[in-house]
């Protein structure tokens, strides 16, 4: 028979484990809801260049930034739960996935390769093509469309399910996720991604040590081949669409801008892109056809690949030196970026 004294603290006992035991699972359940996103101060706009167009009804916000940064990396967002933005755009590749043409959602081949994206948001119009004319909708179309193939209102339900992420869409939107809250954030991550210090970019600003002598040639090789024709000024690219001739003699060939204007002048035009880190964004062109960087340079020195819509205006034959390749080579090189794109804590 117990004691009344020993019932009691028998019952003392049971009822400060219990205790306990709540407590511990109210701190463990709250744990989602104390994540912590890593927040950055936004970066400093490019340099020299015109100032970026920001649409009115998405304002930049580091919150908002560390937000898409997030969902930039995470692969919840995806169809098939495997791919991330960031998984076609890595560090190591020159913010390209070095395949010659992107894998999407289930494994799928797509018809072209993922461009870098370096300074985009500098950009006017989006994709080899120019389709889409805003970043909120080039978002929107690669994570619903064939590169994650998500479906927007199912995934945004996951994402409310989510504390972490709840928190973040109530305090940077005031509500909870919706798709157009998820590309939004996806947009403003995506206008942080600048590049404006690589050594070409400090040679240009004064800093003569910036290149070596080879690097230096190499740049004038640039100019007297007239590259500067469509890879211009501090983005190099001059964003407009033409044709170089690749893949135009393929039996059902990509016919590329046409798509878009109808216009049989643009048939097998591509949009020029840029040429920051170029030399780790191998293969080369819109389906990956170059396998190296010395191999397009030999394309484009040829006066790319004859077909009835060559842009002859801009892309003519030059011959250059063994050496003069070199140090045209070099110069590209110079034109790395130091990347600095890591992954986030993620809900």
């Amino acid at each position: 028979m117990i004691k009344k004294s020993s019932y009691l603290y028998l019952v003392l006992i049971i009822a400060t484990t219990l205790l306990v035991s709540i407590a511990g699972c109210t701190k463990s359940g709250n744990h989602e809801a104390e994540f912590k996103p890593d927040i950055q101060p936004l970066p400093e706009p490019l340099k020299g260049y015109e100032a970026m167009t920001i649409p009115a009804d998405n304002p930049m916000t580091p919150e908002k930034v560390a937000l898409g940064r997030q969902l930039w990396f995470d692969t919840r967002l995806s169809g098939d739960g495997a791919h991330s933005c960031y998984g076609c755009h890595v560090c190591e590749k020159g913010l390209t996935d070095g395949l010659p043409k992107a894998i999407g959602a289930n494994n799928k081949t797509l018809p072209r390769s993922s461009p870098t994206l370096w300074n985009i948001a500098y950009h006017k119009e989006f994709y080899w093509d120019g389709r889409s004319k805003t970043l909120e909708d080039q978002a929107m179309a690669a994570w619903t469309k064939a590169n994650m193939g998500a479906n927007a209102e199912e995934t945004v339900k996951k994402l409310n399910a989510i504390a972490g992420y709840k928190q973040q869409f109530q305090k940077v939107f005031g509500g909870d996720a919706t798709p157009a809250f998820v590309v939004k954030a996806l947009a403003a991550y995506e206008r942080t991604i600048i590049s404006g210090d690589t050594a070409w970019d400090k040679f240009r600003g004064g800093d003569t040590a910036a290149l070596n002598d080879s690097a230096k040639r190499g740049w004038q090789v640039f100019q007297d081949a007239k590259c500067t024709n469509c890879h211009d000024g501090l983005l190099l690219t001059d964003q407009q669409y033409h044709n170089v001739g690749i893949g135009m003699d393929a039996k059902e060939p990509d016919v590329g801008r046409f798509t878009v204007t109808k216009k049989p002048e643009d048939t097998g035009a591509f949009k020029t892109p840029t040429l920051r880190d170029i030399s780790k964004s191998a293969p080369y062109f819109h389906d990956g056809s170059a396998a190296t960087l010395g191999d397009a340079i030999d394309v484009m020195l040829g006066g790319g690949k004859a077909n009835e819509h060559l842009d002859k205006k801009n892309l003519q034959k030059h011959e250059i030196t063994k050496e003069q390749r070199e140090d045209l080579l070099n110069f590209l090189k110079s034109l790395d970026v130091d990347c600095k794109i890591t992954k986030p804590p993620l809900p």
